[in-house]
């Protein structure tokens, strides 16, 4: 991994405060530091799943939180068994509705209502998809308390881009822009930089790095 990733976040944890005194609000006294070993030991634990996406820690800016998030993607050639109803098939519609799929759509598409991810590839890489919109999709929440990206809309998304990227390529996701991957020939190993308006808790810490 690059120590590049790290240093991001520490100088956005020095330049952000200037934001939150010009709003009037109290700004933090300190930096917050997520060394790399700590990175190395969440992203091992993800390594044996197909999909899997933790913050590491959730830190209060003042003016709203940030967390950084370690996310794991094996490869879509080799798909795991989809999992049998549940939740997900109980949540309530979202996207456009349409009584039949248009040709041509692309699986795995979801938005987040008000999460703001950046992401940095740091192993692997695949083709990402982003933009156009999701037809007949599922509302889900996806644990407010500590993430990873809070109330979500998922399914079948049209009119999207596709880009391949690669280690050292940034992505910027605004809230409510479509964004998925359509292949992943290996795996992708990537952070995602996220502001969270104090969606999520400030001061948690993954149980993997707690002290």
């Amino acid at each position: 991994m690059n120590d590049t990733t790290v240093t991001v976040l520490a100088v956005a944890s020095v330049l952000i405060p200037l934001t939150a005194l010009a709003a009037g609000k109290p700004a933090p006294a300190t930096a917050t530091y997520i060394m790399k070993d700590e990175i190395d030991k969440i992203s091992a634990t993800e390594q044996s799943k197909a999909t899997r996406d933790e913050n590491a820690k959730i830190v209060d800016l003042g003016y709203e939180n940030f967390a950084l998030g370690i996310i794991h993607r094996a490869s879509t050639r080799n798909p795991a068994p989809a999992a049998a109803g549940g939740a997900t098939a109980q949540a309530r519609p979202c996207g456009r509705s349409m009584a039949t799929l248009p040709p041509g759509g692309t699986p795995g598409g979801i938005t987040h209502d008000l999460q703001t991810e950046g992401y940095v590839i740091i192993s692997g890489g695949g083709t990402m998809f982003t933009g156009g919109y999701i037809v007949n999709g599922r509302h889900n929440n996806q644990d407010p308390q500590d993430g990873p990206n809070g109330p979500t809309c998922g399914g079948m998304a049209y009119g999207v881009k596709k880009v391949p990227v690669k280690v050292g390529d940034v992505v910027i996701i605004p809230p409510g822009v479509v964004h998925g991957w359509a292949d992943i020939p290996d795996h992708v190993d990537y952070l995602s930089f996220r502001p969270s308006q104090k969606l999520l808790q400030s001061g948690w810490v993954n149980p993997t790095i707690a002290k």
